[in-house]
């Protein structure tokens, strides 16, 4: 049987159900060995209210279920400015995901988050931790190429991809 599949902006009444999805996303990080993203109660209530005001705040929903969020904004994105031991694949505009996280249970759902995100745009930035080893598995198993790392506004180190669609 298959499932429908639909994306939706986040609301403020959709908060509750992001911190159970960023809850849920730490568990299965922590279960793969990933002890060091997503820590100290990171992203909280407030990062997800500001996602939703500044509308780049999604859901995606299996059969009217809600398995999944994400962060999806146009660049460019300030920790992007500078890449180190590598570079990125082109100098186009583009589109960056944050903050995914679904439901244990869920299967495919980075691939339908970048089905969707790349009939919007494409090229797509995005970045992880180094000890995230499920999510960059699924970038390679989903045609990114790692351009090298980038460090964020706290100075943590962070893994870049970059997948593009264009020719």
């Amino acid at each position: 049987m298959s499932r429908c599949t639909t994306f939706r902006k986040s609301t403020l009444s959709d908060v509750p159900r992001l911190l159970e999805l960023a809850d849920e996303a730490r568990r299965i990080m922590r279960a793969s060995g990933n002890m060091h993203q997503w820590i100290n109660g990171y992203p909280s209530a407030e990062v997800f209210i500001a996602d939703i005001e500044r509308g780049n705040s999604y859901l995606m929903c299996q059969d009217g279920i809600v398995v999944a969020t994400f962060a999806f904004l146009p660049g460019p994105e300030p920790t992007y400015a500078r890449i180190y031991e590598g570079e990125w694949l082109n100098e186009r505009p583009y589109y960056v995901i944050h903050r995914i996280a679904s439901t244990a249970s869920s299967h495919g759902v980075l691939e339908a988050i970048m089905n969707y995100c790349f009939t919007i745009t494409p090229d797509i930035r995005i970045d992880t931790h180094r000890d995230n080893a499920i999510m960059r598995h699924l970038l390679s198993r989903l045609g990114f190429t790692y351009c090298g790392i980038i460090y964020l506004a706290d100075g943590a180190e962070r893994l870049a991809f970059h997948r593009t669609i264009m020719a």
